[in-house]
């Protein structure tokens, strides 16, 4: 069963999320908020949003649902919200490595992906922070909206219901590994382009050729041959 509640005001979906592991479930438990006050993003960072702006939602299954191994979990956690916004919005999307959404070259979802344990049970514990209505992002040069880059409005509500939906008739009927990794690098953001990466707080160029199964990002950098590859945070997409 896949149940769906909506909370008026949250510090972190992804805390309170817990409060609903069952270890006997056989679906995703989820719950959403258009005002998430202490939100939390990718290593540690910090995730707010604007009231009645943007949805924060976070699900919640046992592992042991789950048959993907934890790096293709995300690629298709990540490929499975980029089917819905690419759907409702009838437009481009592109997914970041590693679980970035980018929509007309602008970051409109961060995903958090969480294993936990709980009374000896492990779970995993997914978050996502949308941008939907948001149409100021003042220094954050890099991001945007629903909103902002096709010009579409969305009741949060049935947005959220929808993006549920999706997941819960999608996630349990993950493709192989193969096909999974194969649609990852269809949509990798900014592969087989000229792009600007930071690796050890040096700048350079190089370019994205694909992600394999064990999440590592493989990358042609200027004046050398050999592909090399990175795992999260060992070199950060600039532009």
């Amino acid at each position: 069963m896949n149940s769906l509640l909506y909370l008026p005001s949250v510090g972190s979906t992804n805390d309170i999320i817990s409060q609903f592991a069952n270890p006997e479930a056989t679906g995703i438990s989820a719950v959403y908020t258009f005002d998430q006050t202490n939100g939390r993003g990718q290593y540690g960072n910090t995730w707010e949003i604007p009231k009645d702006k943007n949805i924060a939602y976070s699900f919640i299954l046992p592992t042991k649902l789950i048959e993907l191994s934890p790096n293709l979990f995300n690629f298709y956690t990540a490929l499975l919200l980029r089917d819905f916004i690419a759907k409702i919005t009838e437009n481009e999307v592109k997914v970041k490595w590693p679980n970035d959404i980018i929509l007309q070259n602008k970051k409109i979802v961060g995903i958090l992906i969480e294993k936990i344990t709980l009374n000896r049970n492990d779970y995993y514990v997914a978050g996502f922070g949308v941008n939907v209505l948001q149409d100021n992002f003042d220094a954050l040069t890099k991001a945007g909206s629903i909103k902002t880059q096709t010009q579409l409005s969305f009741d949060l509500h049935k947005f959220a219901e929808g993006m549920h939906e999706h997941f819960s008739n999608h996630l349990f009927n993950a493709p192989g590994e193969d096909q999974i990794i194969k649609r990852y690098n269809q949509f990798l953001f900014r592969k087989d382009q000229i792009s600007v990466f930071e690796i050890k707080n040096i700048r350079q160029n190089g370019i994205i050729r694909h992600a394999d199964k064990d999440g590592y990002l493989y990358v042609t950098l200027e004046n050398e041959d050999e592909l090399r590859k990175f795992f999260h945070k060992e070199l950060t997409l600039l532009y």
